[in-house]
């Protein structure tokens, strides 16, 4: 499946989720808080795909908590349906908040859902804001580094 071009300085990731037919509503489309937690899916899929885990990330005294997010619903999705959920950051995270934008297409490669949470970098213990730890910013850094065309 051919899915728009990613730009350059950035880190993006595709994964898939199948919509099982407890994800549907009464309408028999995708019901709106399992966007959500596609949502989720995809972030945690795309930290594995650098080499963590959320569960890593915890081990380290580090909590991330969601404190924003925006969803548009452009088209329903349908039990069945291989999606397609494109996590990006377009940004390369400073400080104590990390935002991904996430986008969601249908099997036609039509986007259904797209997003922006903000989570924070916590301090487990005292719930206090903290940098994103550095073996992480050791991973994703690579996607942002400038490359000077010959």
């Amino acid at each position: 499946m051919e899915l728009p071009v990613n730009k350059l300085n950035m880190f993006s990731y595709d994964s898939h989720v199948r919509v099982r037919y407890a994800d549907t509503d009464q309408m028999h489309v995708v019901y709106h808080g399992k966007f959500i937690e596609y949502f989720e899916s995809g972030r945690t899929e795309a930290i594995r795909s650098i080499g963590i885990t959320y569960k890593e990330i915890e081990a380290w005294g580090i909590i991330m908590p969601v404190v924003r997010i925006q969803c548009d619903y452009i088209r329903p999705g349908k039990y069945d349906d291989l999606l397609t959920i494109r996590t990006i950051l377009s940004e390369l995270p400073t400080n104590h908040r990390i935002e991904f934008e996430q986008e969601i297409y249908n099997e036609e490669e039509k986007l259904i859902c797209k997003g922006k949470i903000l989570l924070y970098f916590l301090d487990r213990n005292t719930h206090q804001k903290v940098e994103m730890p550095a073996q992480l910013v050791d991973k994703i850094k690579p996607f942002f580094d400038t490359y000077e065309s010959k």
